[in-house]
């Protein structure tokens, strides 16, 4: 690589039109400086780092030969989109990624002109630009939409949909491939290069098709044998004949990191009027820094980082985190039964399913970027007697849905549905954030829904769908670390559709559900300072629900108010159900019995430390003591509680 010079490049660069005002001799050096800002700035903030230095020469490339934001760049995921904002007028924020009131760590409509599509969830960039592509049609604007999406969210079905209907539509749309894990085709050096260049090429394409046409005037032996022959010619150095077949007109591999290889290709590829064409970009994740390219994930997401060093600061742990017990938990199920098979989508690390796979290799299945293969592909082996867990985060598992719905609930199979990063995920922001999953599994007729209060509630829980075979059974838990209880030296099966009492009162109950159980108990402790005796109970269950202790908290308290980790339309709104509809309450609405639910509000809500934005959404102590007291009409002490 060329030795940068003293000249800060970057430094001219406010807008992808000031790189374009460039000699591409400079290029080379604006990238290292693009790569090193980047570095610089995730060492502050922490987050995605190996994605984005894997397509620093690729996003110079691209915002170079294209004239963004007029040409639309789609990202797929966002977690490479870190070079692009630096590049995009971002620069100055760029150290307040994934902080609150910072910016996204994911692209996001509302925060840039350069951002046309946002994202974090993968696979959605080609259907994104379809879109895009068609409405320029449409509408007779003569733009360019490129989509960029990497071999692994390639593997989701979702990403096969849209390009077989970009190849039947034949709309103008420019797919880079960003493979990263060698994992399609390796590049061939100088030569892969100049075939690239050939291929990409109006010449070559127009004497193809002259080709072509003259060879459906042959006999159609010959003619098929033609076509085979120049497909295997041109496949055997170029590959791409599954993107051929689908009507995708293949280019490369090529070199992702060299800039001599990437710009003619792009520019051939944007002079060229024709239908959709994938461009196949090999790169290295974590390109440019050592500690990322010799660390076995690449640096994907990280902690602050000294830059020198690369290591990561580790936050004090005070208790296991909740994905770790459930790992362990799940591996001592596994020991004493043999039936016990786990599911991930693509997230061994992230859901523990890791830790049971180096127990049980053979019994761990990672299928993927693919939710919806993963829950029916559960639903098979259920019917087979197998027990699956199957582990998905609550905002990836809503991809799933239909399946979860149709082959799953209707058919009342076994499956357990381990659902990690229950409730408000802090950093990744509203596209992670588990708001939903009671909602929707909870009006499935059979389903059953549980929560964990801590971390010991969550190795009961395991044990509990373990031995469950009537039907499908969920449990949901956060992120991050446990509250620190002491842990049972072995899961304990729980009644199902069975709560708990921890604290007992006489004015007021607290009906919680989830790990905002903490907090109820730490209000319970504050509102006793103002004369208000308060029980906690712990739920357990949204669905089947404990109805008889539903209905002697309301009989013996003169107001009753759930809490939920969820939207509305959850837990609060499945006891609200039961009173008005199952009679539990019958005459005691006359005395004045005062029911509140406490949930997430009904906004999507940005990044920022959970935390604060439990704090935001009312749901600590302090919102909790503030809720009571005004349901107790006394508002004065309900802003005096807030100050305090």
């Amino acid at each position: 690589m060329t030795t940068p010079s003293q000249t800060p490049l970057l430094d001219r660069i406010t807008c992808p039109a000031d790189l374009r005002l460039l000699p591409e001799s400079e290029l080379t050096q604006l990238a290292h400086e693009l790569r090193m800002e980047t570095i610089s700035a995730v060492s502050v903030t922490g987050g995605h780092l190996g994605a984005g230095l894997g397509v620093v020469e690729l996003t110079v490339a691209l915002h170079y030969v294209f004239d963004t934001p007029h040409d639309r760049l789609i990202w797929d995921v966002g977690h490479q989109a870190y070079p692009h904002k630096i590049l995009t007028g971002r620069r100055d924020r760029i150290r307040t990624l994934r902080r609150g009131g910072g910016l996204s760590g994911f692209t996001k409509r509302s925060e840039s002109e350069y951002d046309p599509f946002g994202a974090a969830h993968s696979s959605t960039s080609i259907s994104a630009g379809l879109g895009m592509a068609v409405a320029n049609t449409l509408s007779g604007k003569h733009s360019h939409v490129i989509a960029v999406i990497g071999d692994g969210a390639m593997s989701a079905g979702m990403a096969y949909e849209a390009m077989n209907n970009a190849g039947a539509m034949h709309s103008r749309l420019i797919i880079i491939l960003n493979d990263n894990e060698m994992s399609i085709a390796p590049p061939a050096g100088a030569l892969s290069a100049y075939l690239a260049r050939l291929v990409s090429g109006g010449a070559y394409r127009s004497v193809r098709e002259v080709a072509k046409q003259l060879g459906r005037m042959l006999p159609k032996f010959i003619y098929d044998r033609a076509r085979k022959t120049e497909e295997f010619a041109r496949n055997f150095w170029a590959g791409g004949t599954m993107f051929e077949e689908l009507g995708i007109y293949y280019v490369g591999p090529i070199d992702g990191h060299n800039l001599d290889h990437l710009l003619p290709v792009l520019k051939n590829v944007r002079d060229v009027e024709t239908g959709p064409i994938l461009v196949h970009v090999v790169t290295q994740k974590g390109k440019g820094y050592g500690p990322a390219e010799a660390s076995t994930d690449k640096y994907h997401g990280v902690n602050m980082f000294d830059v020198v060093t690369g290591v990561q600061v580790k936050p004090k742990a005070n208790a296991p985190s909740y994905t770790r017990v459930f790992a362990d938990s799940l591996v001592a199920e596994a020991q004493k039964d043999d039936k016990i098979v786990a599911i991930t989508a693509a997230m061994p690390s992230g859901t523990g399913l890791d830790i049971f796979q180096k127990t049980f290799p053979e019994r761990t299945f990672d299928v993927g970027i693919a939710e919806q293969h993963a829950v029916t592909f559960a639903g098979g082996l259920a019917t087979e007697g197998y027990k699956p867990f199957c582990a998905i985060y609550s905002t990836f598992l809503q991809r799933g849905y239909d399946q979860v719905v149709h082959d799953i609930a209707i058919q009342k199979l076994p499956v357990r549905f381990a659902i990690d990063r229950a409730g408000l995920v802090g950093a990744d922001g509203a596209t992670h954030a588990g708001s939903f999953d009671v909602s929707y599994l909870g009006i499935l007729p059979g389903f059953v829904v549980m929560a964990a209060a801590d971390e010991a509630e969550l190795v009961h829980m395991v044990a509990t769908a373990a031995a469950y075979d009537e039907g499908p059974i969920a449990f949901r838990y956060p992120r991050g670390e446990g509250v620190g209880v002491d842990m049972p030296a072995q899961g304990h099966v729980l009644d199902i559709g069975r709560g708990r009492i921890l604290r007992e009162g006489s004015k007021v109950a607290i009906l919680s559900f989830g790990t905002r159980l903490a907090e109820a108990l730490k209000a319970a402790e504050d509102l006793a300072a103002f004369g208000v005796s308060t029980t906690v109970a712990d739920a357990r269950f949204a669905k089947p629900l404990d109805n008889d202790l539903v209905r002697r908290l309301c009989a013996s308290h003169e107001v009753v108010i759930t809490i939920e980790e969820g939207s509305v339309g959850g837990f609060g709104s499945f006891v609200m159900q039961a009173v008005t509809e199952e009679g539990l309450l019958d005459g005691l609405f006359t005395r004045g019995l005062k029911l509140r639910s406490m949930v997430l509000p009904d906004v999507f809500l940005d990044h920022d430390k959970p935390e604060k934005l439990y704090a935001a959404a009312g749901l600590d102590a302090k919102g909790i003591v503030a809720k009571v007291l005004a349901t107790l009409g006394r508002a004065d002490d309900a802003k005096q509680s807030l100050i305090a």
